[in-house]
């Protein structure tokens, strides 16, 4: 009877994991890929799993609307002129792009991933 009700609770818990982390397979793939390219010299398989593991820990922490809007104004600072000038100026995006590369830190330094390897 235990084993049974163990069971249950597992398959009624299911749909609460998959919620939690709804991110679509090509953004967790297309962050591995980037996550990668920065550290070329790194072991790929090793690194396949730690860039895995760092998109899972933003996952758990950020709703993926949230995700797609941090990520890319924090990509977008990047850009030059007075489109990227709009993005670096405006106080609400920054405080977004500096919550989001803390959140990136934690999750690099949870799955042991060292800074970008300059090329």
């Amino acid at each position: 009877m235990p084993y049974t009700l163990l069971r249950l609770a597992c398959l009624l818990a299911l749909p609460l994991a998959a919620q939690a982390n709804d991110f679509p397979t090509v953004d967790r793939v297309l962050y591995v890929q980037e996550c990668m390219a920065a550290h070329p010299d790194a072991v790929r398989f090793e690194m396949t799993n730690k860039c895995a593991c760092a998109v899972d820990a933003l996952a758990a922490e950020l709703k993926y609307d949230d995700y797609v809007q941090l990520s890319t104004a924090s990509k977008a600072t990047t850009i030059g002129g007075e489109r990227g000038g709009y993005i670096r100026e405006t106080e609400s995006l920054q405080a977004g792009i500096k919550r989001y590369r803390a959140l990136q830190a934690k999750a690099n330094k949870a799955c042991f991933i060292g800074p970008p390897t300059a090329r």
